[in-house]
């Protein structure tokens, strides 16, 4: 499907898919408000080619099947072809044959497992060569060789885990103890776990629980006495949202790899902190999650605004290779592979629930969603400072 290139004023309608509601919408909430504040922005200047971006939005309610179901009712009965939406990898698969059958574009703004690539997918959060690697060498180089595995238990933990895994045992490493939670659990489910880490005493939890069980699985760290100056929780899921819902008291010492972090220096980033504070409350902060869902719509404006036309295969020729100054900094849409070249960071949580960046990247790193480039070491995993 696919607008008239003719003039017209009529509003460029997209689809939003975002959780509201439900265990997903700790984060996902905050996903939908950066999707906001872009469109509100990019109408605020005059739209895109004179036409305002109007959404229409459905909560799926963390129910991966209901993402599917709406994809298509937005596809077919709201004649909607570009969607920005999804957190979990069980949800954007539950899209993906949506898109793909119906020739549609997603706009995926969140770190997923790679070993993905389709033609009707746009991927602006982080895949593995642009945190994972990174985030082992590091805590490898910090703390120790002995990882201990937490993880929601569903596609994208589980993949996860087996790059981490491989990348350890290519750098001399081990993992010396695995289990996985339902994406519901709550903090009871993760007692015998804490329980089995303080017998064990790994170098480092690596988790990748996701949703409002991370609060439960950090404050089970916490209550049995645990300390992350010795031993932390790092994560790739763990954002500020995070950490604020489950005190920052319990968060403090602990680590994330993210591509973005409200924290991080420079006036791109000062500017979308006030304007995002501004239109949500002072006592809301940004996260990774929030920053990709914000510049994905400014890349989609920019290639939208040459386009002139929503059809998936002219927009999608113009998305590709498009650069936006994101308050990460600069991230272009690679051209070989759909996704986007985004910043390295390494944060450690403080006391006032944001993170210290304590690692980066000197420029935004190529993303590698198959690992074609760098194999498992982690010395190769990007240029560091």
């Amino acid at each position: 499907m696919s607008n008239s290139l003719q003039r017209t004023t009529a509003p460029w309608r997209i689809g939003v898919l975002f959780s509201r509601t439900g265990f997903m919408s700790v984060i996902e909430e905050t996903q939908y408000r950066g999707t906001l504040l872009a469109i509100e922005e990019i109408n605020a200047a005059g739209g895109v080619c004179g036409r305002e971006l109007v959404p229409m939005s459905y909560d799926p309610g963390s129910d991966s099947v209901a993402y599917g179901h709406y994809a298509k009712r937005l596809m077919i009965e709201d004649e909607v072809s570009t969607i920005f939406g999804c957190y979990t990898s069980s949800s954007r698969k539950a899209v993906l044959p949506v898109v793909e059958r119906l020739n549609g574009l997603l706009w995926y703004p969140t770190l997923y497992e790679g070993f993905e690539a389709s033609p009707n997918v746009i991927y602006t959060g982080a895949s593995p060569n642009q945190n994972s690697l990174a985030l082992c060498r590091y805590l490898m180089d910090n703390y120790g060789s002995r990882f201990y595995f937490v993880g929601s238990d569903y596609i994208y933990p589980r993949e996860s885990n087996r790059v981490m895994r491989e990348v350890l045992k290519a750098n001399g490493g081990s993992v010396v103890g695995e289990r996985y939670v339902s994406v519901h659990a709550r903090w009871q489910d993760f007692l015998p776990i804490v329980q089995d880490i303080r017998r064990i005493r790994p170098d480092v939890i690596f988790s990748t629980v996701v949703g409002e069980a991370t609060i439960f699985l950090y404050q089970a760290y916490a209550n049995v006495g645990l300390d992350p100056r010795k031993m932390p929780i790092a994560s790739l899921t763990t954002t500020e949202a995070e950490i604020s819902a489950m005190g920052f008291d319990v968060g403090e010492g602990h680590i994330t790899a993210a591509s973005y972090f409200q924290g991080i220096e420079g006036e791109a980033n000062e500017c979308f902190v006030n304007r995002f504070k501004t239109r949500f409350g002072g006592d809301v902060s940004t996260n990774m999650c929030v920053e990709a869902s914000y510049f994905q719509l400014h890349l989609f404006a920019k290639a939208l605004e040459q386009a002139n036309t929503l059809d998936t295969e002219i927009l999608r020729a113009m998305v590709l290779g498009t650069t936006f100054d994101a308050p990460q900094g600069a991230v272009t849409i690679n051209p070989n592979t759909g996704h986007a070249d985004l910043w390295t960071r390494i944060g450690r949580a403080n006391r006032e629930g944001q993170f210290d960046v304590i690692n980066q990247s000197r420029e935004a790193v190529h993303a590698d969603p198959f690992l074609i480039g760098y194999g498992r070491a982690t010395t190769q995993a990007g240029n560091t400072q």
